[in-house]
């Protein structure tokens, strides 16, 4: 365990204690509550209750707990991993509902990373070691298409390439209801959700995220769109269009019809990343891999179809 003093910043005076503690240290909300209420955040050295406000100026000291040990990769074979492509410096899946992308601190299920080792893949040895060679992720409850760098080459040029936005990321979601207009662009910032630890929302001042959209075919309870994104949130297609209360059919985490999901036989939201595309690490000549939909969410499609 650490301590720290720090003095209240003028962009925190007024804040609930809690708030300014996870503000000022990283700390998840539900972190920053358990911390105070076991007497862990002294105020000018006295403890104070969570939803004390804080005055800036005042001398803010906070016991942290000790980092968690690091996450390894474990290689275990994942039933569904199909490997789309791979060369020296790519390897492209097609992922599974059920995986996450990497291992990650309380996450004991099948990973992306873990399944690829299994099967011989080398992996480039850059970023955080749980998540070395992932040059983005897909929700463990999502499906499709996801690239991982091999090479350290490809890992940086991919890695530029997800940050300056030269990657075609296309997804297919079915969303509640019809949208309006019926092609669009939702340009609203997203940060962690302000109640909720495992949630994000549309929050001013958070990140800029850009989800493009187009309807492609409408059912008389929901809409299939095609989405591309300019940036790369957490959750930001799910986000999105929660807030235009059209959320991804199956995905009650952000308010979607539980009725209407089990009608159609989802357990998770009808998300699928379709396609990608970008320019070769290694040649520059621009490759596209495809994911057709796996047999939850086609089921929920014909559903529809066959009642239209």
């Amino acid at each position: 365990m650490t301590t720290r003093s720090v003095p209240v910043p003028d962009g925190l005076d007024g804040l609930r204690l809690d708030q300014a503690v996870s503000r000022l240290f990283g700390l998840s909300r539900s972190a920053a509550a358990a911390l105070v209420e076991a007497g862990d955040a002294l105020v000018d050295g006295v403890p104070r209750p969570k939803a004390d406000k804080v005055s800036a100026g005042s001398w803010l000291e906070v016991t942290l707990p000790a980092p968690p040990s690091a996450v390894e990769v474990v290689p275990q074979a994942v039933p569904g991993l199909r490997v789309v492509y791979a060369d020296d410096d790519i390897v492209v899946v097609d992922k599974p509902v059920g995986v996450a992308a990497h291992p990650s601190p309380g996450w004991t299920g099948p990973t992306v990373i873990g399944g690829l080792a299994a099967i011989g893949h080398r992996i480039s040895t850059s970023g955080a070691a749980e998540r070395q060679g992932v040059v983005h992720r897909l929700d463990v409850g999502t499906t499709g298409v996801m690239a991982v760098a091999k090479s350290e080459h490809a890992y940086t040029v991919l890695k530029r390439a997800f940050k300056e936005r030269e990657v075609d990321k296309q997804y297919h979601a079915l969303v509640q209801g019809h949208l309006d207009p019926l092609r669009g662009t939702v340009d609203a910032p997203i940060d962690r959700h302000p109640h909720h630890d495992y949630r994000w929302a549309v929050v001013s001042g958070g990140k800029p995220s850009v989800t493009h959209y187009d309807t492609l075919e409408a059912f008389p309870s929901a809409s299939l769109v095609d989405v591309r994104l300019e940036t790369g949130r957490t959750h930001q297609i799910r986000v999105h269009f929660s807030a235009m209360r059209h959320p991804c059919v199956g995905d009650l985490t952000y308010g979607a019809d539980p009725t209407l999901a089990a009608r159609l036989g989802l357990s998770r939201q009808w998300l699928h990343a379709r396609a990608l595309s970008f320019l070769h690490p290694r040649t520059g000549e621009e490759v596209r891999f495809v994911s057709d939909y796996p047999d939850d969410l086609a089921h929920a499609l014909h559903t529809l179809r066959d009642a239209a």
